[in-house]
C-alpha cells in the first residue's frame, strides 16, 4: 500500500491494507502507489464508483477538543456512503493529511479512525499522503480529505430509474449531526450563543458535554445497505447529507413522482433543537442544512417494507417508514411535524 510522508509517520501504518480484512491487498510492492488484487471475472458489466469529500468544519472541533481518533470516520462515511448508494461495493479509500505541524501521535490517532471508518464499510485504507502545510496551516490544525472507489454490476445500478409509484421510504437514523452545517452550529453556539464545548447540556443523554456530542462520529451505513440489497428489493439510496432531507431524496426521484416524508414519523435528537434554539434558525433553514435525524434514506419496493425493517432493526440501526413516493413533478413534499416530548 501506499504511504507517504514522514517516516516516523509512515512506518506504524504500512500493514494497514491487512489489518482491514482484504486480503486482495498486495504487501510489498513500491511505495508509491498502493495495490488491490480484485477480480471482475464474476461480473459482466463492472462499472466503477468513485467519490471525493472532506470532514469540514467537525475538524475544528477536534482540534479544540484534541481528540482526533473519531474524526477518520467522519471522512469514511461520507464518501464510502455515497459510493453506495448506486449499489457498489466500496473496494478501497485513499487520503489527503496536510498539517501545520506534523505530530506523529495526532496523525496516528486520526488515520487510526479512517482505518476503523473503513473496517465498518467493509473496504480498506490502500494508501494515502500526510503533509506538512506550515505556511497555509496553523500547528494545531489539519485538513483531511479523501477518496473513495467501489464496484457495482451494471445490471444492479441503484437510481431513480428503478423508482416506482407506491414503493416505501425507509430512513435509517443518524447518530446525530454527522459532518454536515458546523459552519452553522459554530455560529450559534459558540458564535451567538457563547456555549463552552466542556459544558455538560442536560438535555443530551448520559450527560454528555457539547464538545462530546459534536464530536459524536457519523454513522457508516454501506456494509448494511449492502446486506440489505441481498434481502430485499432495494430500488434507490438517499445519502443524506449537506443539502438535507428534501435536497438529496430529490437526487433519486424520477419524473413524474414525488417523495412524501412524514416528519411525525420521527423525533429528530436534541442536538437540533438546541441549534435552532440558540442560533434562531427557522425549519427551512435547518432542513436545508443537516440530517434532521436521517442518514440514509432506502427505497423499498412495498412488499418487502416489513422484512426490510426486521432485517436493519437486527442490525441495530433505527429504522422506520417515514414516507412513499406518489404521482408527482419530482418534489419532495415535507408534511406535517415532529414529534414532541
Amino acid at each position: 500500500m501506499s504511504l507517504t510522508g514522514h517516516p516516523e509517520v509512515v512506518e506504524p501504518l504500512r500493514s494497514t491494507g491487512s489489518r482491514a480484512g482484504r486480503p486482495e491487498v498486495v504487501e510489498g510492492g513500491p511505495d508509491f502507489a498502493g495495490l488491490l488484487r480484485f477480480g471482475f471475472d464474476t461480473l459482466r458489466n463492472p462499472l466503477l464508483a468513485a467519490s471525493t469529500d472532506g470532514v469540514g468544519s467537525k475538524l475544528s472541533i477536534a482540534q479544540q477538543m484534541g481528540i482526533h481518533d473519531t474524526i477518520g470516520i467522519d471522512l469514511v462515511a461520507m464518501v464510502a456512503d455515497d459510493v453506495v448508494t448506486c449499489g457498489a461495493k466500496p473496494l478501497f479509500l485513499t487520503y489527503y493529511l496536510a498539517c501545520g505541524e506534523v505530530v506523529p501521535e495526532r496523525v496516528n490517532d486520526i488515520i487510526a479512525g479512517v482505518k476503523d471508518g473503513c473496517r465498518e464499510a467493509g473496504c480498506v485504507v490502500l494508501g494515502g499522503e500526510t503533509a506538512e502545510q506550515s505556511s497555509v496551516l496553523r500547528a494545531s490544525e489539519y485538513d483531511l480529505s479523501g477518496t473513495a472507489i467501489g464496484v457495482v454490476e451494471e445490471e444492479k445500478l441503484l437510481g431513480a430509474h428503478r423508482v416506482e409509484v407506491g414503493d416505501a421510504i425507509v430512513a435509517l437514523g443518524s447518530s446525530g449531526l454527522h459532518a454536515n452545517g458546523y459552519a452553522l452550529v459554530k455560529h450559534a453556539l459558540l458564535g451567538l450563543a457563547r456555549m463552552r464545548l466542556d459544558t455538560v447540556i442536560e438535555e443530551f443523554e448520559n450527560q454528555r458535554t457539547l464538545g462530546e456530542e459534536l464530536l459524536t462520529p457519523s454513522t457508516i451505513y454501506a456494509r448494511h445497505c449492502l446486506d440489505l440489497m441481498v434481502e430485499v428489493e432495494v430500488r434507490a439510496l438517499a445519502h443524506v447529507t449537506g443539502g438535507g432531507i428534501a435536497g438529496n431524496l430529490e437526487r433519486v426521484l424520477p419524473e413524474g413522482v414525488d417523495a412524501v416524508i412524514r416528519r411525525s414519523s420521527w423525533r429528530p435528537q436534541p442536538i437540533f433543537d438546541l441549534v435552532a434554539r440558540k442560533g434562531r434558525i427557522d425549519q427551512a433553514e435547518m432542513e436545508a442544512t443537516f440530517n434532521m435525524g436521517i442518514g440514509m434514506l432506502a427505497i423499498i419496493a412495498p412488499q418487502d417494507v416489513e422484512r426490510a425493517l426486521a432485517f436493519l432493526k437486527g442490525r441495530g440501526l433505527d429504522a422506520w417508514v417515514a414516507g412513499e413516493i406518489v404521482e408527482g413533478t419530482g418534489d419532495v413534499q415535507m408534511v406535517g411535524a415532529h414529534t414532541r416530548g
